[in-house]
């Protein structure tokens, strides 16, 4: 089992290298950052920050997408970091959700999320390509090989084939494992079906833990079911709430939800929170003792979780990092050693 953590871009700069500096030395594997910069200041500054006070950690977004910025320039700015790391540097991959939506723009569709992956990996690789939004054929002369491992976030029985036919992993925001399971057998089937390999692919688990009293830790994680909620919100809409390609259990907590207030996207004083119940808060995240903590990303181990990526913007993450540090990413190390992350080229 990897794990991780994720930011929003409000850290200051200073808390946030002592944040990363003390994670890697508990244990953790991955450092991630959200990619909305209206909302936040922009990700990939604080990443290569971050890079020059860690040996080990590896980065990327989570999760960029193929609009926000022309695909050269992504490409480029991926494949500099991760030189720049030697070699620690991954991407999650998304239609656009914060980061568009904000500027009333739409996100983009999935087969212009498959055309961006394979264009950004083959540049960073030193390919010559030659893509939609450029006349001219696009080779860095300075690429060196390195294969950039992408992790495809997906809720849909769409996005989920796109993650398994294109992605080296999938981004699954929740914690509740069967439907973990559910989720990212439709990933890997999909990447079968396509006539891939399955048996390295990577699923994260992404979701605020904390490990303080359950009452306190509520209330500071009930933001993240809404946020799961505008997601799925948009699944209900395309395939109806009794659609057989969706479990029931992720749809139908959403049957009193009213709407959703970007400027407030991942806060626990976004306005419309009233439809999450306490159950469901409990089930979506990771709460209770460090030893409740082992528990539960042990189910999520079996139900076929690859890495848990916390979420680290609930409050007290110094004392969180140290209980993962403490007890529970060393139940998992005894149990069998460190896990090599996606391999990639340096």
């Amino acid at each position: 089992m990897e794990f991780g953590i994720c930011f929003k871009g409000f850290v200051e700069p200073e808390r946030a290298r002592a944040l990363v500096r003390q994670a890697e030395n508990a244990g953790f594997d991955y450092c991630w950052f959200y990619d909305s910069h209206i909302l936040w200041r922009e990700s990939f500054v604080a990443m290569a920050m971050c890079m020059e006070h860690t040996t080990r950690m590896r980065f990327g977004p989570l999760v960029t997408n193929p609009n926000s910025r022309e695909w050269s320039v992504a490409a480029s700015l991926f494949g500099s970091l991760a030189k720049q790391s030697n070699g620690r540097f991954d991407i999650g991959l998304g239609r656009g959700d914060s980061a568009v939506r904000v500027m009333g723009k739409k996100p983009s569709t999935l087969k212009r999320l498959e055309e961006f992956t394979h264009v950004v990996k083959a540049l960073i690789r030193g390919e010559e390509v030659q893509y939609g939004e450029c006349p001219e054929p696009v080779k860095f002369p300075w690429a060196d090989g390195y294969e950039l491992p992408v992790w495809i976030g997906a809720y849909g029985p769409k996005a989920l084939a796109s993650a398994g036919r294109v992605g080296d992993g999938v981004v699954l925001q929740i914690a509740e494992p069967k439907i973990v399971k559910w989720l990212a057998d439709q990933a890997k089937t999909a990447g079968t079906e396509a006539g891939l390999d399955m048996s390295g692919y990577k699923v994260m688990a992404a979701a605020p833990a904390h490990t303080g009293p359950i009452d306190e830790a509520i209330e500071k994680v009930k933001w993240f079911p809404a946020m799961v909620g505008n997601h799925v919100a948009d699944i209900v809409e395309k395939y109806g709430a009794d659609s057989d390609q969706v479990p029931s259990s992720l749809t139908s907590y959403i049957e009193n939800r009213k709407g959703y207030d970007y400027s407030k996207h991942g806060q626990s004083d976004n306005p419309y929170l009233d439809f999450i119940t306490e159950d469901i808060i409990k089930s979506f995240c990771v709460l209770g003792t460090p030893e409740e903590h082992v528990a539960k990303i042990r189910e999520l181990e079996e139900a076929g979780t690859t890495q848990f990526n916390i979420y680290l913007d609930s409050g007290d993450e110094e004392k969180i990092i140290a209980d993962y540090g403490q007890t529970v990413i060393p139940a998992f190390r005894e149990k069998a050693g460190n896990v090599t992350p996606l391999k990639a080229a340096s």
